[in-house]
C-alpha cells in the first residue's frame, strides 16, 4: 500500500488537458503525463483495503497496489519491473483503456478512486524516457516457428511473449504498417503512433519477425475493411510452414444501418473516415472525406462515434451531432449497486468536450437525398425519438424530425472479426461469427484446427485493448505448452 492514511489526506488528482480550442488545430497527444511528485501522491492514497478489487477489475490483472506503492516510495525502475510483469504494453493502455481497475478501486465507493491509469502512465513514460524498457532477449531458441496473423494487441502481445521464450514468430499484418487498429482504428491524438514503432523495434531485437501488405487467401473483406494488402498467404502454407498458427485478427466488420438511403453520397462507416485520416497524418495522401464547414451526424455513442467527433472538430465541421439508440444514461452511477463492477453512467469524453450536440433514444428511419444537382447526395437524417420500457423500444407517436447532415459516420460498433480468415482454416466459429475456443483447460485459445489458435478480437469479439492483451498472453502460453510440453510464461 502506499501510505496508511494518504486516502484520508490527499485528493485524486487529475491529468490536465490542453484547451479544447487550441488541441483541436492539431493531431498531437495533449494530456501530459502527472509529475513524479503528482504520480507520487496519488500512489499514496492507495490504501490497505484488504482484497484489492482493482486486481480483478483490470483484465490483464495489473499488481496494482503494489506499483502504487513504489511509485509512493520513488523505486520507479521497481514500478516498471512490476508493471511489465502483466501488461506488455502499458504505453496503450494507460492512454486508451477507460480503466475498469479505478471503477473497482475501493475509494470509488464515494466515487475519488485512486488516479491508477494515470500512475500508470507516468511509469511508462518515464521508464521510456530513462532508456529502462530494453529487448528481453530469449536465453536458448526452441527451433519452433509460429505465424501470428494481425498485428494488434492481441498479436503483438503473443508474438513478444513467444519470441522471449525462444520460438521464432512471424506477424502478418494485411495493413501498410504493423499496429492493426491500434495503428488505424485510434486517432493520433489519443495514441501516439511513435509509440507502435517505439515497441516494434523492441520486438524486432527480440526476433519477431514483421511482414505487411499480406493478406491470407480467401480472406473476403466487406465494404468498410481498409485492405493495403499486394501479397497473399495461403492458410495451408501457413500450416505447412510453421509450427503453430495464432489468429489474433481484429473485429472488424461494422454494423449497417440498411435504412432508406443508406446508399447516398455521404453515409459512411467510421473507419471509412478514421482510417484514412490516421493514413494522412502519417504522411500518406490526403483522407479523401473532408467534413470542413460540413454538418456531420454521428450514429452511435461508444468510442468510435467519440473518435469521430474528435476528428471532424479538427477539420473544422460546422456542426457536429452525436445521437444513440438507447436512453440517456445517469449523470452518476449507484455505487452501492454496482460498485465493484463496470457502472452504466454518463460518460463525456475529451472529443465532445470539444464540441458536439448529443442525444439519446433517437432511431434513424431513413436517409434523405437532394435535389436537382444533388441527387444522390446526402442533405439530412429523418429520425424519431424512442420510449424504452421494460428493455424494450416504440416509436414516439408523432415524433419524427430530421437532422442536417452532409455526412454521416455510422459507429454503431462492429459485429464480428474477417470471417474470411476462419473460413479459410476451417474454423468452426461460434453464434457470433468468432473463433470457437475456451479460454479454460488444457487445450485453452486452441480451435477446431490442430496446431491453430485465436485470440483477442478474433475469439472474443470486439472489446478493450486491455482484454485483447490479456488474450495474447494467455493464449501465448497455451501455444507454448503445445509446442514444448510445458511452458515458463505467466497466465
Amino acid at each position: 500500500m502506499g501510505k496508511p492514511t494518504g486516502f484520508l489526506e490527499f485528493q485524486r488528482v487529475s491529468e490536465s488537458y490542453e484547451k479544447a480550442e487550441t488541441r483541436v488545430k492539431h493531431y498531437r497527444e495533449f494530456i501530459p503525463h502527472l509529475s513524479d511528485e503528482q504520480a507520487r501522491t496519488q500512489g499514496a492514497r492507495c490504501m490497505d483495503c484488504g482484497i484489492p478489487f482493482c486486481n480483478n477489475g483490470c483484465p490483464v490483472n495489473n499488481l496494482i497496489p503494489d506499483w502504487n506503492d513504489l511509485v509512493y516510495r520513488g523505486k520507479w525502475q521497481e514500478a516498471i519491473t512490476t508493471l511489465h510483469s502483466t501488461n506488455n504494453f502499458p504505453e496503450f493502455t494507460s492512454r486508451i483503456c477507460p480503466a475498469p481497475c479505478e471503477a473497482a478501486c475501493t475509494l470509488n465507493i464515494p466515487q475519488t478512486p485512486v488516479g491508477i491509469k494515470s500512475i500508470e502512465r507516468a511509469i511508462i513514460d518515464k521508464a521510456g524516457e530513462n532508456g529502462w524498457v530494453v529487448p528481453q532477449l530469449a536465453a536458448k531458441k526452441t527451433g519452433k516457428k509460429i505465424a501470428v496473423v494481425g498485428s494488434g494487441p492481441a498479436g503483438l502481445a503473443a508474438a513478444q511473449q513467444l519470441a522471449r521464450v525462444g520460438h521464432a514468430v512471424t506477424v502478418f499484418e494485411k495493413n501498410d504498417r504493423i499496429g492493426g487498429l491500434l495503428r488505424y482504428g485510434i486517432p493520433d491524438f489519443k495514441l501516439d503512433k511513435r509509440l507502435i514503432d517505439w515497441r516494434m523495434a523492441q520486438m524486432k531485437v527480440e526476433g519477431v519477425k514483421f511482414v505487411t501488405g499480406t493478406m491470407v487467401t480467401g480472406a473476403a473483406l466487406p465494404k468498410g475493411i481498409v485492405n493495403d494488402a499486394k501479397k497473399t498467404v495461403g492458410a495451408e502454407q501457413l500450416q505447412k510452414d510453421f509450427d503453430a498458427v495464432v489468429l489474433a485478427g481484429g473485429s472488424e466488420n461494422p454494423r449497417d444501418l440498411p435504412v432508406p438511403g443508406r446508399d447516398l453520397k455521404g453515409v459512411h462507416f467510421a473507419l471509412e473516415f478514421l482510417i484514412p485520416q490516421n493514413k494522412q497524418v502519417a504522411g500518406d495522401r490526403p483522407n479523401p472525406i473532408d467534413v470542413k464547414g460540413k454538418h456531420v451526424l454521428v450514429i452511435g455513442g461508444g468510442d468510435t462515434g467519440s473518435d469521430c467527433v474528435g476528428t471532424s472538430n479538427r477539420h473544422g465541421a460546422a456542426s457536429i451531432t452525436q445521437i444513440e439508440l438507447l436512453p440517456r444514461p445517469p449523470e452518476q452511477e449507484n455505487g452501492d449497486l454496482t460498485w465493484p463492477y463496470w457502472p452504466l453512467k454518463m460518460r463525456t469524453s475529451s472529443s465532445h468536450d470539444e464540441g458536439c450536440a448529443r442525444d439519446w433514444a433517437i432511431g434513424t428511419k431513413e436517409f434523405i437525398g437532394g435535389e436537382g444537382e444533388m441527387r444522390g447526395v446526402l442533405k439530412a437524417v429523418k429520425a424519431v425519438r424512442l420510449e424504452w420500457k421494460d428493455g424494450r423500444m416504440s416509436e414516439v407517436a408523432g415524433s419524427e424530425f430530421e437532422i442536417p447532415a452532409d455526412y454521416v459516420f455510422l459507429a454503431m460498433g462492429f459485429v464480428s472479426p474477417v470471417g474470411g480468415v476462419l473460413d479459410a482454416f476451417g474454423i468452426d466459429k461460434d453464434n457470433r461469427g468468432n473463433a470457437r475456443a475456451d479460454t479454460e483447460g488444457g487445450k485453452s485459445y486452441a480451435t477446431s484446427v490442430k496446431g491453430v489458435f485465436a485470440a483477442g478480437d478474433m475469439r472474443r469479439g470486439q472489446s478493450l485493448v486491455v482484454w485483447a492483451i490479456r488474450e495474447g498472453r494467455q493464449c501465448a502460453r497455451s501455444v507454448d505448452q503445445y509446442l514444448m510440453g510445458s511452458t515458463t510464461l505467466p497466465r
